[in-house]
């Protein structure tokens, strides 16, 4: 009982903290995380052992989540807020386009002590796993496959078990890079954020599948270094 009554007054608290925050702070917020997520990328595709070139290649998504805070108040599970880059042009495969804001949500209520903060990188493998996360909350594992990605230099996307996933997932804590899989968690686009970041009232769909849409400044450096690093969609 205590537990609970712990792990019920740090969400209070955290959303209090939310509404209370002004909007300016929010939205600089947003940059933030597009910024990390710049850092993140460039950190992670600077070392060729990491994601292999060949499973980049046929990404048509990259879903960046800095720091996400695992076993969070008291009990299992995830939290965290990142972005979602996509392939634009006939059938995803052309140039990376807008980064649009997106939220990880879920996990086990197993009680564990203590938390670790945690980068997650989840590669969109097929058309059929990024039009889910377009428009819903998705259950990875469920809704749509994920496993864990694999790594190293002559690693491929061609296995049967790479294959079948729709998303392939990563995770980098203290240094230590590799393939995890973030089953039982949920993915959703952050339409708030969305709508602070580009000042307008405009949905994740809108931002990675209109050519017009441009990515704000914070979100350049990540987007540039996804495009350096894979130009065009292998099939």
């Amino acid at each position: 009982m205590k537990k609970w009554s712990m792990v019920m007054a740090v969400m209070l608290a955290f959303s209090t903290v939310s509404v209370a925050m002004p909007a300016k702070d929010k939205e600089k917020d947003e940059e933030g995380r597009l910024e990390n997520s710049g850092k993140v990328i460039q950190e992670i595709l600077d070392i060729p052992d990491d994601i292999p070139q060949d499973v980049l290649d046929k990404a048509r998504c990259v879903v960046v989540l800095p720091s996400v805070l695992k076993a969070a108040f008291v009990v299992g599970g995830s939290y965290g807020r990142g972005v979602m880059v996509c392939r634009r042009g006939k059938d995803f495969s052309g140039s990376w386009g807008a980064p649009a804001m997106y939220a990880l949500e879920g996990g086990s209520f197993g009680l564990q002590i203590g938390g670790e903060a945690t980068d997650f990188v989840v590669l969109v493998m097929n058309n059929r796993g990024m039009d889910s996360l377009l428009h819903s909350k998705v259950k990875l594992g469920g809704d749509a496959s994920i496993a864990a990605g694999p790594k190293g230099r002559t690693a491929s996307a061609e296995s049967d078990a790479y294959l079948r996933a729709e998303m392939l997932s990563y995770s980098r804590a203290r240094g230590v890079f590799a393939g995890i899989s973030l089953e039982g968690t949920t993915l959703r686009p952050d339409k708030d954020a969305n709508e602070r970041l580009y000042g307008k009232g405009i949905s994740a769909a809108e931002i990675i599948g209109e050519s017009k849409v441009e990515s704000p400044e914070a979100g350049r450096k990540l987007v540039s270094r996804l495009q350096q690093a894979s130009p065009r969609l292998k099939p």
